[in-house]
């Protein structure tokens, strides 16, 4: 009896633990089950992660890249601050570089980026404008000047055919006629040097830029012949800096500008500025078609001569030229200014100086030695507050005609540099 009953008890003893040992494999397939699932969730989660991450990275990049893409505006507007950059009167060590920058820039863009170019002084017109070309001029900056250099100054134009046609013509007749002095050039505006630097890559010397050239090559004899209208204050700037230089040189001489000694008032003239007015008047008649002011009178025409004007006491100078104009019989021929100094030279008033006087038709001329960035655009241009444009919107003329000629390249005129040039010399031999 008690071994049937250890057997019992060994039997259920047995099958506990075989029950237990099967719970106990349940136990770690479950448990392995839910950690291989736990993986793949895992693995999946960090793979939806990844592309997650990827995808944000992606948009970065792409939001990144939108931001960074300038609009036509936008670079348009660096053209516009370059431009304005070198739109300055004094020159730097930075000149050079910024006049290729703004060039480079500008020849980036596309037509339409061009005409978005606007700025203080900047817009398309300043690379765009077609005004010829820069290769028919010479700048006349070379070395090997020898000991005499006759330096013909002038303030300049960005206009390369008034600047071959104007300045140069005066240039070329100064050079004729002394075959023994080495002519070259200077500007003035410093502006204008940089404007035809950058857009065609012609260098032109400032004045103490020549003035330098002109010491390092040994001159010894040096005359310099302004093309300035008068003793203004251009001419005056001029005379304070060649005061600088002084002792660099044996000599040095300046000539007188193209209309002489200012004068008092009103009613002085002088040789220089009777030559000056029959030269332009002549030109301007020939061009016109009429033998003289007496002829274009009888047919109801004046000539309107548009000059720059100034606030510096010189600007008699152009009242002057309207007494020299009436003493000549020149009734029919109006001096005005873009300045309006004188007063009585502002286009408003000249306009009712020659309707009064009963003219029907009007020819407009420049009254400046370079046919320019005045004369094509104040004088000629298109704008409502062209000279053109204002006689036209009187209603008091039946035509408007425009001669767009600098004085420097009527031969007149060029004679009475060539003079003043003589005059200089003889000081020095």
């Amino acid at each position: 009896m008690k071994k049937k009953v250890v057997l019992a008890l060994i039997m259920a003893c047995t099958l506990a633990l075989g029950s237990l040992s099967a719970c106990g494999n349940a136990a770690k397939e479950t448990e392995s089950k839910v950690e291989e699932s736990s993986s793949q969730e895992a693995s999946s989660q960090s793979a939806e992660e990844s592309k997650t991450e990827e995808s944000k990275e992606e948009t970065e990049v792409t939001d990144v890249t939108e931001e960074k893409a300038p609009t036509d505006q936008e670079l348009a507007d660096e053209v516009a601050e370059l431009i304005d950059a070198i739109y300055v009167q004094q020159r730097t060590d930075e000149t050079d570089e910024l006049c290729a920058k703004a060039k480079a820039a500008w020849d980036a863009l596309t037509d339409e980026q061009k005409e978005l170019v606007e700025g203080e002084e900047a817009d398309p017109d300043y690379f765009g404008r077609d005004t010829g070309d820069a290769s028919l001029d010479d700048a006349l900056n070379q070395d090997g000047i020898g000991e005499n250099e006759l330096l013909v100054v002038s303030f300049g134009t960005s206009f390369n055919d008034s600047r071959a046609k104007d300045i140069s013509g005066v240039e070329k007749a100064l050079a004729a006629a002394n075959p023994d002095w080495s002519v070259r050039r200077a500007f003035t505006a410093q502006t204008i040097i940089n404007h035809v630097q950058a857009r065609d890559g012609e260098k032109i010397d400032n004045v103490e830029q020549a003035l330098d050239r002109a010491v390092a090559n040994g001159v010894k004899n040096l005359v310099v012949q302004p093309t300035h209208l008068m003793h203004g204050a251009e001419y005056d700037e001029l005379v304070e800096v060649l005061e600088k230089y002084q002792e660099k040189f044996e000599n040095v001489v300046i000539a007188e500008p193209l209309l002489g000694e200012v004068g008092s008032d009103a009613a002085v003239i002088n040789e220089d500025k009777q030559k000056a007015a029959k030269a332009v008047v002549a030109d301007a008649m020939s061009v016109a078609g009429y033998a003289d002011t007496k002829a274009a009178a009888e047919d109801g025409v004046a000539l309107v001569l548009m000059g720059h004007g100034t606030s510096h006491n010189a600007k008699v100078t152009y009242s002057q030229m309207q007494t020299q104009m009436e003493t000549l019989g020149y009734a029919n021929v109006f001096i005005g200014t873009v300045e309006g100094e004188p007063e009585a030279t502002a286009c408003e008033n000249v306009i009712e100086a020659v309707a009064a006087a009963g003219y029907k038709k009007v020819i407009l001329r420049p009254l400046m030695v370079v046919a320019g960035d005045h004369a094509n655009n104040d004088m000629a241009g298109e704008d409502e507050d062209s000279w053109l444009s204002m006689f036209n919107a009187s209603g008091k003329f039946e035509a408007i005609d425009v001669q767009i000629k600098g004085l420097g390249s009527v031969e007149a005129i060029q004679e009475i540099y060539k003079l003043h040039t003589a005059n200089a010399i003889t000081q020095i031999q």
